[in-house]
């Protein structure tokens, strides 16, 4: 809950300093301030501080197993779930924007009509009266009211489409090749790890129709730039997580399946609590088949799925790789691993609000509004990054022992801990990039300029990971995360693309 605390903290900063380059509304500001921390607390990086925890599983094996499982279930939802999310927050963005500038241009039409009828009426006297009222109210205030309140936005029920069906489709390919996946990922048959490491996979498999769903709400939620309500379901799902870890595991003696089952539940729990919220607000259903964008949502899809595939090869191969240490090495690596996505993440609240306010300032053509937003957010992206470096470096050293007790994975932890630390400026602006991108709806250019820096980074990890072992792995994605960096910095600092406009301040 610190984290989430600090998340906040950050988030509001931003919001605040955002909305005065920007010209956002104090009600976008409000409604905002919780973002920063559901970006965090949602994602599935984190699950494995609590499941994977040394407070919890205190064996090494197990330790590695869950990691591993973990690890595999992430990658795997990334797949779907990161162009459904960035597609979905963009898209959202772009249709409330849309849908508000004919709201305000039918008020504005609407508030003139009665001065132009009164400027036909004779001024000689003549027997002629107007109702103004029925000019001034002939929709009732009620009705439009409700139309504000449950409007259809084509993009919200085509997300939740494609959220049911993509989690369906990764629970059935979990639970059939768990083992085939665990094996790939450096987990021999006679590995010690492979029994708790297949049993843990299968089992939070079951909850991969709820997160896929969740995620794309939470991709609506960021579109409409209401935070409150996402951060309020995962602190309930997180909350029942936590709660319930420690009585499935040791009350019940079920160990790791009893972790696997307590996050299940809070994911379910999560989805029902944002569907309930969303169905409040919007038209879930369409009005006809046809109105879902099923094209629009699978063209940008798919090239944000080869953007996808590119990442999580990347970081699958760096958990094969550490896997192939060993189960120390492996432990050690992904407690590092997990650290670094993790705190990473804060900066994805910046992300996601460049997203937001940059999706709506292209939707209104307001070109000074998306130049200001994206400045700002880079600057924060750099101080967040700085903070959190300083942060991480002075905690680690000593609060390493909350992952886990064995002196061995601790010894590993301390090496890894530089990279965890000082890299983080990078991470920021690779994720504040990433957000102003999508917000720009370059979705293209993040395709292929991640694909083109996955065939440098892989490289880059076979080399450095078999000469220098645990140490060469984080030094290759050093360099993929830098790499990563660079290529949002040349795409705006070439004013390319959606970015053209800014040359004519050259």
């Amino acid at each position: 809950m610190a984290v989430v605390a600090v998340h906040v903290s950050v988030w509001e900063l931003a919001v605040a300093l955002t909305r005065e380059a920007a010209g956002a509304s104090h009600e976008w500001a409000a409604q905002s301030c919780a973002l920063g921390a559901r970006s965090c607390a949602a994602q599935e990086d984190g699950g494995v501080v609590v499941d994977g925890s040394g407070r919890l599983l205190r064996r090494p094996v197990e330790l590695a197993a869950v990691g591993v499982s973990i690890a595999v279930f992430n990658q795997v939802s990334r797949v779907a779930v990161f162009p459904l999310v960035s597609i979905t927050t963009s898209f959202v963005a772009e249709e409330d924007a849309t849908c508000k500038m004919a709201d305000e241009e039918f008020e504005i039409g609407d508030h003139k009509n009665p001065s132009e009828i009164k400027e036909l009426i004779p001024s000689n006297g003549s027997d002629v009266r107007v109702d103004n009222s029925s000019l001034t109210s002939h929709i009732p205030l009620d009705s439009a009211k409700m139309e504000t309140e449950r409007k259809y936005i084509p993009s919200v029920s085509t997300a939740l489409v494609f959220g049911g069906i993509l989690g369906l489709l990764q629970t059935v390919l979990l639970v059939f090749c768990a083992t085939p996946i665990l094996n790939f990922m450096g987990i021999n048959h006679d590995s010690p790890m492979i029994a708790p490491a297949c049993q843990y996979l299968k089992l939070r498999s079951l909850g991969a129709p709820a997160v896929l769903l969740s995620l794309a709400m939470q991709g609506v939620f960021r579109g409409f730039k209401d935070t409150k309500t996402p951060l309020f379901a995962t602190v309930a799902g997180d909350t029942t997580n936590i709660m319930l870890d420690p009585i499935f595991m040791f009350i019940f003696q079920l160990g790791v399946s009893g972790a696997a089952i307590a996050h299940v539940i809070s994911q379910y729990l999560i989805a029902i609590i944002l569907l309930w919220r969303l169905m409040r607000r919007v038209e879930v259903l369409p009005p006809h088949i046809t109105d879902l964008q099923f094209g629009r949502f699978l063209k940008n899809g798919f090239l944000l799925l080869a953007r996808v595939i590119a990442v999580t090869f990347c970081i699958t191969l760096s958990a094969s790789m550490a896997a192939r240490l060993g189960s120390v090495p492996m432990a050690a690596f992904q407690i590092c691993l997990q650290v670094w996505l993790t705190i990473s993440l804060l900066a994805d609240g910046l992300a996601v609000a460049g997203q937001a306010i940059l999706a709506s300032a292209f939707a209104r053509k307001d070109y000074q509004r998306a130049a200001s937003a994206a400045a700002r957010v880079l600057q924060w992206g750099v101080i967040l990054g700085l903070f959190l470096s300083a942060v991480l470096w002075i905690v680690l050293q000593f609060a390493s022992k909350v992952f886990t007790k064995d002196t061995d994975v601790l010894h590993l932890i301390h090496i890894g801990l530089p990279f965890v630390a000082l890299t983080q400026p990078i991470n920021a602006l690779a994720f504040v990039f990433d957000g102003i991108n999508f917000g720009a709806s370059d979705f293209a250019y993040s395709a292929y300029s991640l694909v083109m820096v996955a065939f440098a980074s892989i490289l880059s990890l076979l080399v450095l990971s078999s000469r220098l072992g645990f140490v060469g792995i984080w030094l290759a994605l050093t360099i993929y995360m830098s790499l990563r960096m660079l290529a949002g910095f040349w795409r705006i600092g070439t004013a390319r693309g959606p970015w053209i406009f800014l040359r004519s301040s050259w």
